[in-house]
Order: C-alpha cells, then structure tokens, then sequence
C-alpha cells in the first residue's frame, strides 16, 4: 500500500478493500453475501474467494489509524458475509470505533491482548481462535452463535458491560481448555446459554456484577480436565446452571442474546438442561442470590474421581434439584447456605455425598420429601458415623417447628453412634433404645412402668408377708409395695418393712433393678434433650 488518497484510502487496496473502507467512513455495513445460504454459511465448506476477501492489516489500520468519517457520519466498522484473511492482531491497541462483524470467516487467529475497545461484536463468526488475555471493552463484547476451533482466552479480561456468548460453539486448546478466562471482571451481565465447550471452561476468581447465566449448555472436559473450573467465583446475583426453555421462533437472526430462548415454557417449546460431562469446580464461591441446579446433569467419571464441589461457597439459597449423578461425588463441605431447596431424587447414594460442615438454615422440599428419605439423604453423606449432619437436620427441623420429626432425626444419630460402639455399650445402646428410645419417647418409658408395676401389684397382692417389726410396720398394701420398689431414692413407706422369702424376694430385686434401669436410662435421654440433642 501507498501514500493515502484525500479520503484516507491508500493505494493497493482490492475491490471488497475499497468497498469496506467507503462504508467505514460512513457508518454503513459492508456486506459481501451472495444471498445463497449455503454460499454464504461462514461454517460451510464453500470456499469464499478473492470476491468477498480482505486482509487482517487492512482491518487493523482502519481500527487503529483509519479515515476521519463524512461529514455528519459516525465512523463504524461494520462486516457481512466477509473473510478476514491473515492474523488481526490488535495487541495493545487503542481501538475507537464501533465494531460489528456478522457470519464472518477469518483464516487464522484474532489476536488482541491488552487491546482497548469500545463495544465489540462478533456474531456468528468462524474463528480459529481468539487471544484476548487483558481486553478492555468499555461496552459489551458480543460473541453469540460463532465456531471457534482452539480456545479462547479472556484471562484477566475486563469487560464494561455484558458479555454475551450464546451458543456459541468452542473446542479446546492444546491444553485441553475451550474458554480461559481466570480473572474476567464483567460489569454486568455474562450470558454463555446454550452453549457447546468441548474442553474445560475455566473461570478461576473471575467477577460478574450481576448474573451468570449457563442455561442448556453443554459443557464437556476434555484431556481430563473438568467441564467447569470456577474456584473462587463471584457473582453479585444469581448462578444459573440449570435447564433452558428452547423453540422455534422468527426474529433477527443477528440480535443478541438469539432468538430461540426462553425461560418460561411456550407453545411448542421443548426443555434442554445444562450438560456438564466431566468434573465441576465452584468451590470458596460466592453468589448474592443464589446458585441454580435446576434440571442440571451431572455425567461423572468415578474413576477419574471427577466430583460436583461446592465447597465452602456462601449463597443465601442452593437449589439442588437436578439429576443425580450415577457415579462420582457431590460435595457441599463447609458450605453455607441459607435456604435448600432440593428434590429427594436429585442426592446421590451411599459414598456419592460429602456435607461436613455444611450449614444451612431451612429446607425447601421440591415436591414430596419424605423424612425417611431425608435421613437417607444423611446417612449418604455420612459412611462412617459422623454426628453433624444429623444435628445439623434436627435444628433446622426444630426451628421450623418439626419437634416430632427433629426426635426422630436425633434418635437416628443415636442409632448410628452405636454401630462404632464397643459390645458392652452396643448392649447398653439397645436397652436404651428398646426403653425408652434413647429419652426421645418419653412416654415409652411410663408404659414401661405402668406394666411393671401392674405386674407387680397383682404379683404381692396374692403374698401375705411377714413385718420385720410388728409394731413399727404399716399396713400392707401390695401396689403401693411394687411401686415403693420400682421408683428409686423415692419412699412411699412400704419398702424395708417386710421380710420375704424364697421367689418373692427374687421378685423384689427384679422390680428394683428395673426400676434403676428405668430411671438411668430416663435421666440419659433427659441429660440428651436438655443439651438439645
């Protein structure tokens, strides 16, 4: 190219070159489509000629040192149907103009580290890849619907407003990662729906200002590497990796987000969940609203260890209601949340669930939650005994008002304490349990008691005794004798007054032990209820 003319355009240019710098001064899109959707599909395998051809340099001077715009215009860089041939780099660069380009195709990789833009979209574009580790949009970045076959990367990227890459399609890198973007701050909104990540999406400490959004995608690691790795996650709202409402509808094949999403059922619509084939990563995150699983399918490798880890992440509600894994782990270890909201079919099995020092406040059965099954949901967790989570279910039941249910729930974790118990304190577990339920059913322990002292009553009332001393002895009374013996320290002025013989003597003793097994084991269940379980 050669000295520029007095519009700005230098020598050397091709015909598509002229017609793409004649729009830019003017604001107009450049469109180079043939009107054939075949001929003009940028992921088909019709090879778009010279015709309809510019080179990635000629892109770069018009961003970076292009033509002042026509009087009473706005200077825009705005493609249709174009193939960008060579490497656009932009790396450092301060780039002014707004910039749109539509079911473009480049030839090799975008390059634009520590560039600066104004608003940047891509829509439905053929990338090899897109390097922009430090991009600074001070609007949004568009990158809906586009192919982009190695990766890309948005590390430390800091994004104005929104960042939206609906269905977008990416395959991984040479490291296995489809989207690196570590560290992204987004101002608003990130909307990555229905989307496809044949290796892993990495968003290790990134920050999104209001909500992010994972509706229907599809999220595959790759190389053995997890489907999303997002320890350390901040989003000022909502995380949403659940199910999206997919239909035919009409509109503006460019707008953004697409047509063809929904979050509310219509006619003809059909539900696609979240896929994640391969581990998930949230753990220390942090959500302002909540954490979404809604209709989420989890696909583990048991084998690889893969697990679903919320460790230690802070949200005011969890909604857990998806699909449960067949293999693989759920782990909620030192998390905190305020609110469950789970389905009894959405928790793995025995060794499939970790909650150690999970905390939450209440529960939100969606649908039927049984409690049986809730202490299944507990005993998943818990392999080997761990006290915990059942207090841990028995003070959110008890605060909601279930004291019944909270009993029962305490009665369980005494139960499961006396498997890891030695014989001598299994057998005093089960007299325990068969008396008296560990003190969580009082009333058994008085039933207990009403029989022994019947038994007891009708037993002496047929003994006619000898005093020790006439003279001091009251009058016989052989219920109240049997109740004397049965409550101990108490004296109701009968026991120590006769003298038995034979098998009413054996008789006495059997009443007063029982009596004193009755009471520890009463003061036992007393001691448990005072401490609140």
């Amino acid at each position: 190219m050669t000295e520029p003319h007095e519009d700005g355009m230098p020598d050397g240019l091709t015909g598509p070159e002229r017609i793409m710098w004649r729009a830019f001064r003017i604001g107009r899109t450049c469109d180079l489509s043939e009107g054939d959707a075949a001929r003009d599909d940028p992921f088909g395998q019709h090879p778009w000629g010279d015709e309809r051809s510019v080179r990635a340099e000629v892109l770069g001077l018009l961003l970076l040192d292009g033509p002042s715009p026509q009087a009473g215009r706005v200077a825009a860089l705005k493609l249709r149907g174009v193939r960008i041939t060579g490497v656009l780099d932009l790396a450092g660069g301060a780039i002014g103009p707004y910039v749109e380009m539509n079911r473009c195709r480049f030839d090799q990789e975008i390059v634009l580290p520590e560039a600066h833009f104004g608003t940047l979209r891509m829509v439905e574009c053929a990338i090899p890849r897109l390097e922009a580790a430090r991009l600074h949009t001070q609007g949004d970045l568009h990158l809906p619907r586009c192919r982009v076959e190695r990766g890309i990367r948005l590390t430390d990227a800091q994004i104005g407003t929104d960042l939206l890459i609906n269905q977008i399609q990416v395959w991984p890198d040479r490291r296995g990662r489809a989207i690196t973007a570590d560290g992204l701050v987004v101002a608003q909104d990130l909307q990555a729906e229905l989307i496809e990540a044949h290796g892993e999406l990495s968003l290790r400490g990134a920050k999104v200002g209001v909500s992010l959004s994972l509706r229907g995608s599809v999220l595959r690691g790759a190389q053995q590497r997890r489907a999303l790795n997002a320890p350390q996650l901040t989003v000022e709202r909502s995380l949403y990796l659940n199910a999206a409402w997919v239909y035919e509808g009409s509109g503006n094949a460019t707008a953004t987000p697409p047509y063809g999403i929904g979050y509310t059922p219509m006619s003809g619509a059909r539900r696609k969940p979240v896929e994640c084939h391969g581990g998930v990563r949230l753990d220390d995150g942090r959500f302002g609203d909540a954490v979404d699983l809604h209709y989420a399918r989890f696909v583990l490798n048991g084998a690889l260890r893969e697990e679903v880890s919320l460790r230690r992440i802070v949200t005011p509600e969890l909604r857990f209601n998806g699909e449960p894994p067949e293999e693989g782990r759920v782990v909620l270890n030192g998390a905190k949340v305020v609110t469950l909201i789970d389905l009894s079919t959405s928790w793995p099995g025995p060794g499939g669930l970790s909650m150690n020092g999970f905390v939450y406040e209440n529960l939100v059965p969606y649908g039927h939650f049984p409690l049986a099954r809730r202490l299944e949901w507990v005993a998943a967790a818990t392999p080997e005994y761990a006290p915990e989570p059942y207090e841990r279910l028995a003070t959110v039941l008890r605060t909601s008002g279930e004291d019944a249910d909270a009993r029962v729930v305490l009665l369980a974790k005494q139960r499961r304490r006396r498997e890891t118990l030695p014989v001598a304190g299994k057998l005093w577990g089960y007299l325990q349990d068969w008396t008296v339920a560990y003190g969580y059913r009082p009333g058994r322990a008085a039933l207990w008691m009403a029989v022994l002292w019947a038994a007891g009553a009708v037993a002496f009332s047929r003994y006619d005794p000898v005093p020790l001393k006439a003279e001091e002895s009251p009058r016989w009374n052989a219920p109240l004798y049997a109740l004397d013996l049965l409550l101990p320290v108490i004296n109701l002025g009968q026991d120590g007054y006769w003298r038995l013989e034979g098998l009413w003597q054996w008789a006495a003793t059997v009443l007063i032990l029982l009596g004193w097994v009755l009471a520890t084991t009463v003061a036992a269940g007393a001691s448990r209820l005072l401490r609140r379980g």
